[in-house]
């Protein structure tokens, strides 16, 4: 099989494409052979910066092939799930909690960009405690998290939702799929404060997300690029501020995990929730993918695909 991977750090152009003997499933573990990838910025942040060689994590489906002992769902089976180590290669192994059945209709692109990001998007709403007739500031909107956030704050009743983005251009697109305003890095705040800031950037960009909130305001962090917030900022607010990761979640609340992932595949046949994706690279072409991510030009959801799909 065909597998990417780096033994340095640095740009998307230290990957590189390698042949390999296909993994073999252990207990509780799946063998999967890979439709598609989803490229993930805390994966090209990892090339970048270290430590290296390291793991190339993202969002997979395909079709189970094997199955070890106790893994509970037959070959022939095709699922979704998170892969940790060596994801970006023609077969990789799923431990069974973090794989589930997928719909066979809906393109592989479309599930990768629903995966992770959407799980991620459901669970910063719920940290936000996102209510009916709130006003939200997403930032990153036009990133694969973002633009679920948006969606999803809005079918949870936001009266108005902020979408921040890097570029003016960006605009049309979070306006496409549910924002009622677009603001640009790095003017933020917005004009009126907001009741929940959802931050997918963090680093410099939270000092203006915590300005953004109002009296009583929350908000909730799940950038992957750390940052601190200046607690006195909190406090002449009243507000709060909280940290989510996807990951956690599904260790800690494994039943809640699966119940949100169940909710958003209905959301989505029903078409009540979109996950658009940017753009599609064969998986000899990661460093191209890499590239389109290091960009933060993107809109919507990057693939690598092992078919035609």
């Amino acid at each position: 099989m065909q597998r990417v991977r780096y033994e340095t750090n640095g740009g998307p152009d230290v990957l590189f494409t390698e042949e390999a003997a296909a993994p073999l499933p252990g207990p509780g573990q799946l063998l999967v052979r890979v439709e598609a990838v989803g490229v993930t910025l805390p994966s090209v942040l990892h090339v970048r910066e270290g430590p290296a060689p390291g793991p190339l994590a993202g969002e997979v489906v395909g079709e189970v092939t094997a199955a070890g002992e106790g893994a509970g769902i037959q070959p022939g089976t095709r699922v979704a799930g998170m892969c940790l180590q060596d994801a970006y290669a023609e077969f990789v192994l799923l431990d069974r909690g973090m794989a589930a059945a997928v719909p066979a209709h809906v393109r592989a692109a479309e599930v990768v960009a629903l995966v992770r990001s959407g799980l991620v998007a459901r669970g910063a709403c719920t940290a936000g405690l996102v209510g009916r007739g709130e006003s939200v500031l997403v930032t990153a909107a036009a990133g694969a998290t973002g633009v679920l956030a948006v969606q999803l704050a809005k079918a949870a009743g936001a009266e108005r939702i902020v979408a921040a983005v890097s570029d003016a251009a960006k605009a049309p697109f979070a306006l496409r799929y549910g924002a009622d305003e677009v603001v640009t890095y790095p003017r933020m705040p917005p004009q009126h404060p907001v009741e929940v800031v959802l931050d997918g950037v963090g680093g410099e960009l939270l000092g203006p997300a915590v300005r953004s909130l109002r009296r009583g305001g929350r908000l909730v962090a799940f950038a992957s690029s750390g940052g601190s917030v200046d607690t006195r900022e909190l406090v002449a607010r009243n507000a709060s501020a909280t940290g989510f990761q996807m990951a956690a979640l599904a260790g800690d609340k494994p039943g809640l995990f699966a119940c949100w992932r169940d909710e958003l595949w209905d959301w989505h046949r029903n078409g009540l929730l979109h996950a658009p994706v940017h753009a599609q690279y064969p998986l000899a072409e990661a460093a191209a993918a890499h590239q389109a991510v290091e960009s933060r030009r993107t809109q919507g959801k990057v693939v690598l695909t092992t078919s035609g799909d």
